[in-house]
């Protein structure tokens, strides 16, 4: 049936900083029974973060040997940091928060089985969530000077979803019924 078809597409999100996919994928996961893409990435854990759960946490010279062995579907050097979606990994009904490179790259390999949603948020906003979050200062601006150039051409994104309030719960749900209604 066309259900079952509509049931085997991947969900991207794509924001900048604090623009709140961490958060929106996290209910997405706890209330609508999606699943998180974990990827791989060469960065420190935070607090709370737990390795294969947050992220696989790998050090650089792994990274660049999977990147060799071309492992990833996609990959990205984000603060320094390197960032990559295993090949073997993908699967449908998961969701993955990706750079604008990366939508790219998915879109390339999977086509049409790939919705993405673009989280628009104003710098202001960001900034503020990020001096919430206890960033530090040097890498609040290092990330909003980092946006700017990453974000500023966006291509093949499917749905441009506004979050400047804040309401998270009701966001996901707007993201999940455009998600399952197409």
């Amino acid at each position: 049936s066309l259900k079952g078809l509509k049931d085997k597409i991947m969900m991207i999100l794509i924001g900048p900083s604090a623009s709140g996919k961490t958060e929106i994928a996290h209910i997405l996961i706890d209330k609508f029974n999606m699943e998180r893409m974990i990827t791989y990435t060469t960065r420190p854990m935070r607090d709370g973060e737990v390795n294969h759960v947050s992220y696989h946490f790998v050090s650089k010279d792994e990274f660049l040997e999977m990147k060799k062995n071309n492992e990833f579907i996609e990959t990205a050097l984000y603060n320094n940091h390197y960032y990559g979606t295993k090949k073997s990994d993908v699967t449908d009904s998961k969701i993955v928060i990706l750079e604008p490179s990366g939508l790219k790259a998915f879109k390339n390999v999977m086509g049409d089985r790939v919705k993405s949603f673009y989280l628009i948020t104003s710098e202001n906003i960001r900034k503020k969530r990020m001096i919430k979050r206890n960033d530090k200062e040097e890498d609040i601006i290092k990330r909003l000077l980092n946006d700017r150039i990453v974000f500023n051409n966006i291509e093949g994104v499917d749905y441009y979803i506004e979050n400047e309030d804040g309401v998270l719960e009701k966001l996901a749900k707007k993201i999940y019924d455009i998600y399952k209604g197409e």
